[in-house]
């Protein structure tokens, strides 16, 4: 596994954002971890996220893109790290923009916030965890909007690797829907295998209760592929 892989699940337990326990998922599915990106809450935090995401986006998609664009509402401190990290790290400058969930008549109007989208853009999209599909199935109709674009991918900070509505994960179900690639800065599997053979801050994250717990969901929910 990458180093920064690594560095970014440590971060993620540091500010909060990754939990074990008891939880339930939107889905209804009871679930023993929950990733909740709303924890990135400081200046510091997003420009270290903003950091990982360029480096995973970099990994698969290169630097050969105009815009990155991030879903409301979440998705719209995502472009902006993100873009000022391809900016510092990779001396790239490449456009950010967001969809509003309402459309502004006055002023800077539009359905769009950030950069416009012009014919010929290639587009990269960026989410927070996982998603069923839903905010694709909204925000892709309003990218192919504005004119002739390509849209290379989409990438998330963490992939939990579990069914979609069939046998397959929801980020390969998109990949076969939309026809563009995914990635993500990690992948559940991952997060599993680094916290089961390492300690954080002297500490033993996942034991082997914990453990099982895990194997057991992922015996009920986990995607084939």
């Amino acid at each position: 596994m990458e180093k920064y892989k690594e560095e970014f699940i440590e971060f993620m337990l540091e500010c909060n954002v990754l939990k074990f326990g008891d939880f339930t998922t939107k889905s209804g599915r009871k679930t023993p971890f929950f990733v909740n990106t709303g924890f990135y809450r400081t200046g510091s935090q997003l420009r270290k996220l903003g950091e990982y995401y360029a480096k995973a986006i970099n990994e698969k998609f290169g630097t050969d893109f105009d815009v990155l664009f991030g879903p409301a509402y979440k998705g719209i401190p995502l472009t902006v790290a993100a873009t000022m990290a391809f900016s510092e790290d990779y001396d790239k400058d490449i456009r950010y923009c967001s969809n509003r969930k309402e459309v502004k008549d006055h002023g800077d109007k539009g359905i769009l916030l950030g950069s416009p989208i012009n014919d010929g853009d290639k587009v990269v999209i960026i989410e927070d965890v996982t998603t069923a599909g839903t905010s694709i199935a909204e925000t892709l109709p309003i990218i192919k909007a504005q004119g002739d674009v390509e849209v290379l991918g989409m990438c998330v900070s963490v992939d939990r690797q579990e069914r979609g509505t069939g046998s397959k994960s929801a980020l390969a179900e998109i990949e076969e829907k939309y026809g563009f690639k995914t990635t993500s800065i990690v992948k559940m599997s991952d997060v599993i295998e680094y916290l089961t053979e390492h300690e954080v801050n002297g500490k033993k994250i996942i034991d082997e209760k914990l453990k099982s717990a895990i194997d057991a969901y992922y015996a009920q929910y986990g995607s084939e592929d």
